[in-house]
């Protein structure tokens, strides 16, 4: 895997690239820091070599000195507000929750079961199988899919990701504008997440558990949209629906129904 470490949109990987963006590049924060550490751990653990590269010298100089003496940086607290993509309304992640967000089939699987499932276990198929698929355009590696994944709650990765496999394709604008559908969000608080037994922090994903996240234990509330309130009502346990909200979506896009949503969630 290469570390592309320089100015980007956000931190993303694909095809074995992780562009890792800054928020004040060319400086670089101990949590920045601590993350790439993670990230390089990950890789280890997997049997992945990874190779940093950046314009800056400096900045590898440092990284490559944060990586010789984690013990520091991995101490480092979360700040309240991450600023590596500023996409979103809010211009950068809120950490106080985390977010899984589902097309609307596979949440009515998710509520029959009770619990959010990775792919590996859900769809009955190896990393590697499901590694080799054409849904996998990132190409990710075969040991992503055996975790259940989370976003920042105010971040609108999920729907997006949603809308790709609805679509088929990478959606444009005018597909998370009037041809935006909303999923279903799961939302956690980061707390809660990060004391799971199956808890990991891989320095990409905000947080994610291997196998299984049981609803009962771990969910703060749902957001279902409004127009899909019927779809629902027979399905939702009795002991989770005080949890579920339905939501009309009269916004003009993703990024306002995002920032609709958490605003929501904020308020309960």
């Amino acid at each position: 895997m290469i570390i592309n470490i320089g100015i980007h949109e956000g931190p993303i990987i694909w095809d074995n690239v992780y562009c890792y963006s800054l928020s004040d590049f060319p400086n670089i924060s101990d949590w920045e820091l601590k993350k790439l550490i993670l990230f390089v751990k990950n890789e280890k653990m997997n049997n992945r070599e990874t190779k940093i590269i950046c314009e800056d010298n400096n900045i590898i100089k440092k990284v490559n000195f944060a990586i010789d003496n984690s013990e520091h940086f991995l101490s480092v607290d979360i700040p309240k507000k991450i600023m590596q993509c500023t996409a979103c309304k809010q211009k950068g992640c809120l950490t106080d929750f985390f977010c899984h967000t589902s097309s609307i089939d596979d949440a009515k699987k998710i509520f029959n079961c009770g619990k959010i499932l990775s792919a590996v276990r859900a769809r009955n198929k190896t990393g590697v199988e499901l590694a080799k698929e054409s849904r996998n355009a990132a190409n990710d590696p075969p040991d992503f899919f055996s975790y259940v994944m989370f976003a920042w709650g105010n971040c609108q990765a999920g729907d997006r990701l949603v809308m790709e496999r609805f679509l088929g394709r990478s959606p444009n604008e005018i597909d998370l504008s009037i041809g935006f559908k909303p999923g279903v969000r799961f939302y956690f608080k980061y707390n809660i997440i990060i004391k799971h037994k199956n808890y990991l922090d891989d320095g990409y994903h905000p947080a994610k558990i291997k196998d299984e996240l049981r609803l009962y234990d771990n969910l703060y509330c749902c957001i279902i949209p409004k127009h899909h309130e019927n779809d629902f009502l027979n399905i939702i346990p009795e002991d989770l629906s005080f949890r579920i909200q339905y939501i009309e979506n009269d916004c003009q896009n993703i990024y306002d129904w995002s920032e609709k949503v958490y605003d929501y969630v904020q308020e309960l």
